[in-house]
């Protein structure tokens, strides 16, 4: 009952910090560092981190004692590429929602989004963009952070950084000023200047555009110039910040690589050089293989064959980028389809051709190296006691993932 009065308490903000020690007792631990499952070990928690892991551990007299029978603990998940202020796009247009949705009503929404995401395993997000929201995601980690709303912990972008022109919503009367998904900036000194505002209005992460397309019905194509991006990757750089350059042609990608991104979105039409040069770099691949499935289904395809296009380059890129050795992050492109519904991207990898085991790793130690999260992303004293359990074994069955019934975050049980 007290888990109950606590769930309570954090819907309000009212749940204090954890101080007590507890002991878990799952089935199985899968610690997101080996990729098997250790029967029998247990987890030490004290306050918000794990302070022992192992089969024999030495426990407190007054520690509590939480029994997970047939459950596998894991680290909480990471989601690499969400956006909280979005919603399917089967219930509202990208352009409606940015042109038409209230400030207020995105931001609400964005509250229960951000509490599926949690329940459903995730106690990580990585935000990028709020497209044509603003700032409102760095206020919504804040209350995340302050307890007066459920979520995971937030890394934001914030507006992300588009070439002038290049962006979106478009089909206006010339000359007229349309709100946009993203701000816009042209030039290296007006590049920079956009990056360090985003910073100083609280990104943690810094998102490009480097390339869309720049007219109704056109191919995608290169936007920043190479100086362009070298210069705001140099800036988020010197600021501690990470970059994720949105770009799925070999020229945008080649120029991202060059500038020395951290990560690359969607990728879609990468070339063997392109993989080898990222691989050479360390640069990790979000493939996003849900929201080329999730558009596709809206537009009427039931998952048999003929396969569409998108979501036969989008695999076939992925099956590229993974024999050239490029690190995969796992991020779905959430918000494209329902949150809460995450883990359908992992199930995508899986059908794609990613083991089982290195999906579950891209989702928790994978991502927290991708992001430079140290404290983060595995089962291990000293870590944050970030962790989920569900029924059964996700490595034998990456199903599983999508059926998390027991979450914790920073010691605290938020879904009992």
């Amino acid at each position: 009952m007290k888990w109950l009065v606590g769930i309570a308490l954090l819907a309000i903000g009212a749940a204090p910090a954890p101080t007590g020690t507890v002991l878990l007792r799952p089935a199985a631990v899968f610690d997101g560092i080996d990729p098997v499952a250790h029967p029998g070990w247990q987890v030490l928690v004290t306050g918000e981190r794990i302070v022992a892991v192992g089969p024999m551990l030495t426990v407190p007299a007054n520690a509590e004692t939480i029994d997970l029978p047939g459950e596998t603990l894991m680290p909480g998940m990471i989601e690499g590429h969400g956006h909280l202020f979005l919603h399917p796009y089967n219930e509202a247009s990208w352009d409606d929602q940015v042109l038409h949705e209230p400030l207020a009503l995105r931001t609400a929404r964005a509250t229960v989004s951000a509490r599926a995401t949690l329940l459903a395993g995730f106690t990580t997000e990585r935000d990028l963009g709020t497209e044509g929201a603003g700032y409102a995601d760095v206020g919504l980690k804040l209350a995340i952070a302050q307890d007066i709303v459920p979520g995971p912990r937030m890394l934001v972008a914030t507006r992300a950084i588009v070439a002038k022109g290049a962006y979106g919503p478009k089909g206006f009367e010339p000359g007229t000023p349309v709100p946009q998904g993203a701000e816009e900036a042209s030039g290296v000194d007006d590049v920079v200047r956009v990056v360090r505002s985003q910073i100083a209005a609280g990104a943690d992460v810094v998102k490009l555009y480097g390339d869309y397309r720049w007219g109704p019905g056109e191919p995608s194509r290169a936007t920043f110039s190479q100086a362009e991006m070298t210069a705001a990757v140099s800036a988020a750089h010197d600021a501690g910040r990470i970059v994720a350059v949105h770009t799925s042609t070999p020229e945008g990608m080649r120029r991202a690589i060059a500038a020395g991104a951290d990560t690359i979105e969607h990728g879609y039409g990468g070339t063997v050089e392109i993989f080898r040069a990222m691989a050479a770099r360390g640069i990790a691949l979000c493939p996003t293989l849900a929201a080329s499935d999730a558009v596709s289904r809206y537009r009427g395809w039931t998952g048999g064959n003929p396969v569409p296009a998108a979501v036969v380059e989008n695999r076939a890129a992925f099956a590229l980028a993974r024999s050239a050795g490029v690190p995969i992050c796992m991020g779905g492109d959430v918000g494209v389809f329902a949150h809460g519904d995450n883990a359908r991207e992992m199930t995508l990898m899986v059908e794609a051709g990613m083991p089982v085991a290195q999906v579950l790793l891209a989702a928790t130690s994978g991502n927290a190296r991708a992001f430079h999260l140290s404290d983060r992303g595995s089962v291990k004293a000293g870590m944050l006691a970030d962790m989920i359990a569900m029924h059964g074994n996700p490595l034998k069955d990456i199903a599983a993932v999508g059926r998390v019934d027991w979450v914790m975050k920073g010691g605290r049980v938020v879904r009992p």
